[in-house]
């Protein structure tokens, strides 16, 4: 049970994010390659979400999911980039109890959103592959658009969850996170028993892991028999293509993600190694993975240059 404080004790009104690294040149170096990371990843998925919006033939529920996915992995690169971009370079690494709780809430919020989503575009592939004639039937716009507003107000609503029990503890120092942004690591800087709010982080966790990729997994297994049983080679291969950029940005979101447990033995620096790759390299990959994969796309992108060129 909680108690009140004694008048004597101190509350926590901030936190100090020790970042990567001490030495002002390291994080000066550290600066420029971030900045660089998180302007190719914000321009990339920009750029995908014009050419979608810009070419009609690309508005189909597959580009349509597509675009709200550059739209998730936006926000979640921005909810904590800019921030670690300042203190690269600042002397002070604080951040307010109120902007941690912010950071942790949107951050949460849009990651469980992205896992949900990924089931949405692993049944899009599905219904595209075993029912192609029905595709535009089954799919309608009002089918996607309560898909997409349902893995949203769901991600949400359990970072919610997870906020609400993480920041109503007790906070009385130290107040030092040995991470780069307010992810939950402050739960351990708590001065009560936590016991309860990492059991729910861990249900909540499990389910978001294991729910979504099973769900996927099933929606491949039967994509895989229609494969099979396909007759067209050339049918195989673009039913093949169509699946593999998805594929791929699930296993580089979900193999970090895995390992993102409470109590984890790995150390703090590999702790925000993880949380860097599935944070900022995985919006990275997202523009690459589609652009280079994807003839639509490609063509979308010639298309615009080649207006821009008549144009001047």
């Amino acid at each position: 049970m909680w108690r009140p404080p004694e008048q004597n004790q101190s509350w926590v009104s901030e936190f100090i994010l020790l970042g990567f690294s001490d030495d002002p040149t390291f994080n000066r170096i550290l600066f420029v390659a971030f900045l660089l990371l998180y302007l190719s990843s914000v321009l990339g998925n920009a750029l995908i979400i014009t050419l979608i919006c810009r070419d009609t033939h690309l508005h189909t529920p597959m580009y349509f999911f597509l675009c709200v996915l550059s739209l998730l992995d936006v926000g979640y690169v921005t909810t904590t980039m800019p921030q670690m971009l300042v203190h690269l370079l600042a002397h002070s690494k604080t951040i307010s109890f109120a902007g941690c709780w912010l950071q942790m809430y949107v951050f949460c919020a849009l990651g469980l959103t992205k896992c949900t989503f990924f089931v949405v575009m692993a049944y899009d592939r599905y219904v595209a592959i075993c029912y192609p004639l029905h595709y535009t039937v089954i799919l309608t716009w009002g089918l996607c658009t309560q898909l997409t507003a349902g893995t949203w107000a769901c991600g949400f609503f359990l970072s919610l969850i997870h906020t609400f029990l993480t920041m109503r503890l007790p906070y009385c120092g130290p107040n030092v996170v040995n991470h780069y942004f307010c992810e939950g690591p402050s739960v351990s800087l708590a001065c009560m028993n936590t016991h309860l709010t990492e059991k729910v982080d861990l249900v909540i966790s499990v389910f978001m892991v294991v729910a979504p990729l099973s769900l996927i997994l099933a929606s491949y297994i039967r994509i895989a028999q229609a494969i099979l049983k396909s007759r067209s080679m050339e049918g195989c291969c673009k039913a093949f293509s169509t699946c593999a950029s998805h594929l791929t940005m699930v296993t580089f979101f979900y193999a970090p993600a895995t390992d993102m447990r409470p109590n984890s033995s790995y150390s703090h620096e590999q702790d925000k190694q993880i949380s860097l790759f599935y944070n900022a390299f995985t919006a990275l990959l997202n523009p690459m993975v589609y652009s280079l994969r994807n003839k639509d796309i490609k063509g979308a992108f010639l298309k615009v240059m080649g207006q821009g060129r008549l144009a001047c």
